[in-house]
């Protein structure tokens, strides 16, 4: 119960009062009560733990899901002491479930984006992968929403509906059947120049019955919760990278963000145009406001906290806090390279049927240079996909926007800017997916006001410029690119690979 001065507080003023923002995640759920005037007012983080399973299997509770977006609203709410005027909820992209849109009740566990069983479809779609990356922007991978819906149907059940975790949620705290833009865009069933359901894509992946939720902007009202107390409208929806892309106000052609979370995520502007670029990346929805459509490149690491995190299970390491102090004992990786690929490659190779590989060890590598490995290796990703957005784009970027928990290793943010030779801004605040769907939320309470007005200006806590030169950078480039090159020399093409 509040002290009754909270209690009896008056109702916020809509147009300047705060607005809930939470981030469902995938190792948990962040909730940040936002003020326009006075900033963050109240925080919580609710953990969710996902079960990896053997065969690159991930799946998760879909009721702790659920839960934690409860909980950590409701605590941050607490923290804050005061209501809210609306609320906004960013979604993890590709992790799917069926449910009874009659109960809400699940009818599985959500199967996470991590989750790699639906490599079955891929390979039997592999046949028809060009037409749907030119349908759909994304390539054929069970990264992306659509295999994993399929292989529900095929291997689970035929009942209820089957969607991305977001409308589940949206549902369950709305009553409402819906999904943005952005989220309907990682499905791999979206008309990516039309932004509505593709037909030819849901014939191809035997989805054509299905009820599908009604494509919505990130902007607008879609229904109201009692979820979080009264009864509040929920305003805002964006899924995650999109909405770290907003919080970051990467809104003109040719900047970018990196988000270092469980994986990293590197997004590039396009503008009002789709980029079908043949470099390896995605061309998807960035966002939809008022009914115009702004999209992006997108690059996927799959492993970035996700590997500091089995650097830790390993002994090597506590934690990632560890990074700096454990890697700054050595000057360099000694010579040891380390392809991080511990949940395959993602873009822009797309293969992921690899596993990591750790090169050049000898009897005098220390945990520091396993660590300084490490850091290289997620940055070298980050790299290629970085030069494969310059490229579609016709132009090299100019800095890279970062934020996420990883960017408060100095040393790995600094291993960014050498090994991309570009500044490295990093965001004052760790976790900017919140600020962006909270953004949203407060562009669907006042449609009069635009993306500058919405989102709070632009300042680096940090700027990482680079300290060694083209030749060194390109050096130890070289020494990942022919590690990943020997990977794909000795694994098999896989059959789901276009």
């Amino acid at each position: 119960m509040l002290p009754a001065e909270r209690r009896h507080r008056p109702p916020a003023d809509p147009a300047t009062g705060p607005v809930l923002a939470i981030d469902q995640g995938t190792s948990g759920t962040k909730a940040l009560v936002l003020c326009p005037e006075r900033g963050v007012l109240g925080s919580a983080e609710v953990p969710v733990r996902p079960r990896h399973l053997p065969g690159g299997l991930v799946e998760v509770d879909p009721a702790a899901l659920l839960t934690s977006v409860i909980e950590a609203g409701r605590r941050a709410l607490t923290a804050a002491g005061e209501p809210v005027v609306a609320v906004g909820l960013a979604n993890q992209g590709e992790t799917v479930l069926a449910w009874d849109p009659v109960t809400g009740e699940p009818l599985t566990d959500a199967l996470v984006w991590q989750d790699r069983r639906a490599h079955t479809v891929c390979e039997q779609l592999a046949p028809h992968a060009e037409t749907l990356r030119e349908l759909t922007g994304l390539p054929l991978d069970p990264y992306f929403a659509a295999p994993k819906m399929a292989w529900i149907r095929r291997q689970l059940t035929g009942e209820g509906v089957v969607t991305t975790s977001d409308v589940w949620l949206v549902h369950r705290l709305t009553g409402a059947f819906v999904t943005d833009a952005a989220t309907a865009g990682r499905t791999g069933l979206l008309d990516l120049d039309r932004v509505a359901w593709s037909p030819k894509a849901l014939d191809l992946y035997g989805l054509t019955v299905e009820r599908l939720p009604r494509v919505v902007d990130a902007a607008g009202p879609v229904g109201t919760t009692t979820a979080f107390g009264g009864e509040v409208p929920l305003t805002g929806l964006l899924v995650d990278q999109q909405a770290a892309l907003l919080a970051q106000r990467v809104t003109e052609p040719g900047t970018a963000k990196c988000t270092y979370g469980t994986g990293a995520f590197l997004l590039a502007q396009t503008g009002d145009r789709p980029l079908r670029g043949p470099h390896g990346l995605v061309s998807c929805v960035a966002w939809r406001f008022g009914g115009r459509t702004s999209y992006c490149l997108d690059g996927q690491v799959y492993t970035a906290a996700s590997a500091v995190r089995w650097l830790g299970d390993l002994g090597v390491i506590q934690g990632p806090q560890d990074l700096d102090p454990v890697g700054g004992t050595v000057p360099d990786a000694g010579g040891v390279t380390f392809v991080p690929a511990l949940a395959g490659l993602a873009a822009p190779w797309w293969r992921g049927d690899l596993k990591g590989s750790l090169t050049g060890l000898g009897l005098d590598t220390t945990a520091g240079h396993l660590v300084r490995a490490l850091c290289e290796g997620i940055a070298a990703q980050v790299v290629e996909i970085a030069e494969a957005a310059a490229s579609d784009l016709g132009a090299p970027l100019t800095v890279l926007r970062v934020d996420g928990g990883l960017t408060r290793s100095a040393l790995l943010m600094q291993t960014q800017a050498d090994l991309l030779q570009r500044p490295v801004e990093v965001s004052a605040l760790p976790d900017v997916t919140a600020l962006g769907v909270g953004a949203a939320a407060r562009m669907g309470l006042d449609p009069g006001l635009t993306v500058e007005q919405a989102v709070p200006a632009w300042e680096p806590a940090a700027v990482y410029e680079p300290r060694i030169g083209a030749d060194r950078a390109a050096e130890r480039l070289a020494a990942f690119r022919s590690a990943v090159a020997a990977l794909l020399d000795q694994a098999p093409t896989a059959a789901a690979h276009d």
